[in-house]
């Protein structure tokens, strides 16, 4: 019997895979995909990280590029390849957990072929498990091409004639800079006032000012913590005012309703909408999870990724513990934490 199973081979997984072998834990990462960086790899082609090289390292294995570098999704995967082969970790792909349920004293941990058992588990899923679009997206006209931004690639995975992007986040601004570049009437649904931050300020990378301002660094039990998360987040390096100022790009504010091939936005009806990109989030699925407590957002009750089962842990989570948790270099914090409370969990006497 393993003493781990650790599900999710990306980032978070990888980052508790480190500290598990540093422990000399026997341990298998379970992973879905049939390649390591497929998560990131599945996502639009121009897609880079908001943070620069220096900001996104793994622990143990520094990545591999010049400082003030913003990478790219390929690039990302292939740092993840390379720290797999690095510290040997095992890894069986193509393999998607249907089920965990604790028996006992130990775990079971259901896939299509096969079932482990295991004293611990770590579920390094992350945040994005189902691909929420709006009740309304049903209504629409099959001639009008609909996707997701987490099936989006690029510009000619549309039709001809005009296009909608929704959704007013990160993906939604990059994702509708993109399409609206060749000239096509390109309308935007979403909220338009909404902040902005430029990638570096005063020759200084925005990752380095929030590194010193400590902006990374507080909890989200803290005063400051509880203010950051409840707020809109801003948008990071893209230049919405530009965007927006564009001939061919149309604000037409919240999408309410769609029929056919009418949308009906906050501004106007749309009746000439050939494509619609969903830039809508994500909704959280753990339930799979036999036992598990979740909260008001379906994301599962725990302390810095300590459940409330005993020996199930959670990591790569929205503010697991701080807002630098949900970043790539962030997340060595946690996975040492979580390292930690394993370590201090086996020292404690067992009750007889």
């Amino acid at each position: 019997m393993r003493d781990f199973i650790i599900i999710g081979a990306a980032q978070a997984g990888l980052s508790m895979a480190y500290y598990l072998k540093q422990l000399n834990k026997k341990f298998l990462i379970l992973d879905k995909e049939e390649e390591i960086g497929a998560s990131w790899l599945n996502r639009w082609d121009s897609l880079k990280l908001f943070t620069p090289t220096e900001f996104n390292h793994l622990a143990g294995m520094d990545f591999p590029a010049r400082k003030g570098h913003y990478p790219n999704k390929y690039e990302v995967a292939d740092y993840f390849k390379s720290y797999v082969k690095k510290f040997d970790f095992p890894v069986q792909l193509k393999t998607l957990v249907r089920k965990i349920e604790k028996i006992e004293e130990k775990f079971l941990v259901f896939t299509d072929n096969e079932t482990f058992e295991t004293k611990q588990v770590i579920v390094a899923t992350g945040p994005f498990h189902i691909p929420y679009t709006p009740p309304c997206s049903k209504q629409i006209d099959q001639c009008v091409f609909q996707i997701h931004s987490n099936y989006y690639k690029n510009p000619s995975q549309l039709q001809e004639g005009a296009a909608m992007v929704v959704g007013a986040g990160d993906s939604g601004f990059q994702i509708l800079d993109e399409i609206s570049k060749d000239g096509r009437t390109t309308y935007f649904s979403g909220d338009t006032d909404v902040k902005t931050l430029p990638q570096e300020i005063l020759g200084k990378t925005l990752w380095w000012w929030f590194t010193k301002t400590g902006f990374l660094s507080f909890s989200k039990k803290s005063f400051i913590g509880k203010r950051i998360s409840h707020s809109k987040q801003p948008v990071i390096g893209t230049d919405v005012k530009e965007i927006l100022s564009r001939k061919n790009v149309i604000a037409v504010g919240r999408t309410n309703d769609a029929h056919e091939d009418k949308i009906e936005t906050e501004k106007q009806t749309l009746t000439d909408v050939k494509n619609i990109v969903w830039a809508t989030g994500y909704r959280p699925n753990f339930s799979w999870i036999k036992g598990l407590e979740l909260d008001h957002e379906g994301y599962p009750k725990n302390n810095r990724g300590v459940s409330s089962i005993k020996g199930l842990y959670f990591i790569g989570l929205p503010w697991l513990h701080t807002r630098g948790s949900a970043t790539l270099g962030g997340i060595q914090k946690d996975a040492e934490y979580l390292a930690t409370q394993i370590k201090k969990h086996e020292l404690e006497p067992v009750s007889v």
